[in-house]
């Protein structure tokens, strides 16, 4: 919608920030040792595992810190224990939020949690409050500079692609999860750079905020996506730019 940005669209610029200054790493790394907790360190028969390391590749994780962060999973090296969590709620103007967590400490996440909901105006709901209100989806980010548009649009599509958009200097393309690894392959072989590769949760609907509400919003989700223990933040919100003006990633 012209004039408008979805959390999805202001989280991936989040995300380059965030890649910068190594945040994706620990996100990947917890990731990966979880994965491979729960399933066993053979990316071939892990699929969960599949999906973080390639998550780590798109980020240009050097392959010790998969390697390690696979060990310590399995157990073959020392390591912290961490559990998946997930929390739902609303924020301002009535935006639903959906908060992944893994951590290895539960009473400190929720008390964080609920202090910035607290804080920014949101309040924590009952399981299944508004998890129907997403759907899990894969999205892979490459850079725009030099791209054959019509190439990369007509292979993506071959191999799944559900929608491809323009996003300032780079495509999104987005794709039903799990072909999301296959997608990501078949870019890399054909030399489309892939840099950022994610499977997450994608609000069916979208809910409008504008004005002091979505100011307030933005505020809350970027608070929550830079908490340590937090994941993934997913929210049904679809704010005006107008009231992205002084917003930092």
């Amino acid at each position: 919608m012209s004039g408008h940005s979805k959390w999805a669209s202001i989280k991936r610029k989040k995300a380059t920030t965030d890649a910068k200054r190594g945040a994706i790493f620990t996100r990947v790394i917890k990731e990966i040792t979880v994965a491979a907790r729960l399933g066993g360190g053979d990316p071939d028969a892990n699929p969960r595992l599949r999906m973080a390391i390639a998550q780590g590749k798109a980020a240009n994780m050097p392959q010790a810190n998969v390697e390690r962060a696979i060990k310590k999973g399995t157990g073959d090296l020392p390591g912290v224990r961490y559990e998946a969590i997930t929390y739902e709620g609303y924020g301002p103007g009535g935006a639903a939020i959906l908060i992944e967590a893994l951590t290895d400490n539960i009473r400190r996440t929720v008390a964080d949690i609920r202090h910035l909901m607290t804080k920014y105006g949101g309040n924590l709901g009952e399981s299944g409050s508004v998890a129907w209100q997403f759907e899990n989806r894969g999205s892979l980010t490459i850079p725009a500079e030099g791209v054959a548009e019509d190439e990369l649009f007509d292979l993506a599509v071959e191999h799944g692609a559900e929608d491809i958009e323009r996003d300032g200097e780079q495509f999104v393309i987005l794709v039903p999860a799990e072909k999301a690894v296959q997608l990501q392959k078949v870019l890399e072989q054909r030399h489309f750079p892939v840099s950022a590769m994610e499977v997450g949760l994608e609000p069916i609907n979208t809910v409008e905020i504008g004005g002091a509400d979505a100011r307030l919003l933005l505020k809350l989700l970027s608070a929550l996506d830079d908490n340590e223990d937090i994941e993934k933040v997913s929210s049904n919100c679809d704010i005006l730019e107008a009231d992205l003006a002084g917003f930092s990633a």
